[in-house]
């Protein structure tokens, strides 16, 4: 059961928490070998949960908080599980409290604290967990924490931009979506209707609104109901728009297009295309290069050997295109050949890059001059997010406003033009 709990430590600070335990006593044990003076032991009371069940989901800010704070505490010398221990008590987010406390047992346990952190792939992500150990490995887990607290706060930024750029875009493409779904259900029948009985049946349309009838009749006659045997003779399922029918086969679609590229083939396929498009790549490609630059510098600054930083920087890239390059890079580097002549060979890493890495193996300064190229790549990514962001608009608003005045178009045209459509005499 959980157990509520204060305690004093060594230098008199008091702190509090929650524990799983069998007992009291097997608590009071517990906290005696922490070096823990207990003033309050009382069972946990259990909060009752919302309608929509607790939010599996830890904020941003939050983790960047707890990032920040570990950093602080294992660099001013605390042990790892009271640090665990001490900001799974005082984090706001319940289950980020809940994570701490289940990580602090595996810590205590003997696990490495990467390993306990990728139990947990919904808090923390793949690089972050690759980060993680890479600091474990080096012996800079404090600097690790540093980083990683920023390239949160970095990450959270360029998405929080893009969203600000994109919320209002989005918001007239949902109502235009919405709207043009109306007219092909509601009133394109309609439309069709009144120009039939007015002009013929073999009234001549422009060319874009005989588009959009015929899309109308598409979605309106639920012709995939009638493949299915019995389902045709129930009058409500008769009725129903073949619209609902691509929806739900959409969904699926979409469903099983995630779970592929969960797998290795289908994540490396995906991040394949993903540096495909044009601006997405330049983006993607900046991002991997600081963090391919910050973590391996701050590996080999450690005394970490250039094969084993390799491996740990590929994984905490986010890229595993990027990745098999770093590994088939390592290969070389293993057989006698400089990193930056693999590198300098890369599609997908800038020359300036491999110059750069030259130089600094040539003068024995590799990881001051990946710094460099770190704080380039970074500030790069910025200016490039801030002027996307300020063209995300504007350009989103052209094209929804051009849907917009061609459904109108076709919608009008016809009316506009029933007059000369209607048999004389």
């Amino acid at each position: 059961m959980n157990f509520v709990y204060k305690a004093t430590t060594k230098e008199g600070k008091t702190i509090s928490g929650t524990a799983e335990a069998v007992n009291k006593q097997a608590l009071l044990m517990l906290l005696h070998k922490q070096n823990l003076k207990p003033l309050l032991i009382e069972a946990e009371k259990k909060k009752h949960a919302s309608l929509l069940g607790p939010a599996k989901k830890v904020k941003t800010q939050d983790l960047v908080i707890f990032t920040r704070q570990l950093s602080t505490m294992i660099t001013a010398g605390v042990p790892l599980v009271r640090s665990l221990s001490a900001l799974a008590a005082d984090s706001e987010s319940i289950y980020l409290r809940e994570v701490l406390g289940l990580i602090t047992k595996d810590v205590e346990s003997g696990l490495s604290m990467g390993e306990s952190f990728a139990k947990f792939p919904d808090v923390f992500s793949e690089v972050y967990i690759s980060m993680i150990k890479a600091g474990e490995e080096g012996g800079i887990l404090d600097k690790i924490l540093k980083r990683l607290a920023s390239q949160v706060e970095l990450d959270a930024s360029i998405k929080k931009k893009i969203k600000s750029a994109m919320m209002y875009p989005i918001v007239i493409l949902t109502i235009t979506i919405l709207a043009f779904f109306g007219i092909m259900l509601f009133i394109m029948p309609k439309i069709e209707g009144i120009i039939t009985s007015l002009a013929g049946p073999h009234a001549k349309l422009p060319v874009y609104s005989q588009v959009l009838l015929d899309m109308s009749n598409a979605s309106v006659h639920a012709t995939i109901i009638r493949l299915i045997p019995g389902l045709s003779s129930i009058p409500v399922i008769k009725d129903t728009p073949n619209l609902i029918f691509i929806v739900i086969i959409l969904g699926i679609g979409f469903f099983y297009f995630l779970r592929y590229i969960k797998t290795d083939k289908g994540k490396y396929n995906f991040h394949l295309w993903l540096l495909k498009i044009p601006v997405v790549k330049i983006i993607i490609l900046k991002v991997a290069i600081a963090r391919f630059s910050r973590t391996f510098a701050s590996l080999m600054n450690a005394g970490v050997t250039v094969l084993d930083a390799l491996d740990v920087t590929g994984s905490a890239i986010g890229n595993k295109v990027i990745e098999a390059e770093l590994k088939a890079a390592a290969k070389e580097v293993q057989n006698g050949k400089q990193l930056s002549d693999p590198i300098s060979r890369s599609p997908h890493f800038p020359p300036i890059v491999a110059q750069m890495l030259l130089v600094g193996e040539e003068t024995g300064q590799v990881d001051e001059v990946l710094e460099k190229i770190a704080d380039f790549y970074e500030e790069e990514v910025g200016v490039l997010i801030d002027g996307l962001a300020a063209i995300i608009e504007p350009v989103m608003i052209v094209m929804l406003g051009a849907g917009v005045g061609l459904i109108a178009a076709s919608v009008m045209g016809p009316i506009a033009n029933l007059t000369k459509q209607i048999p004389s005499g």
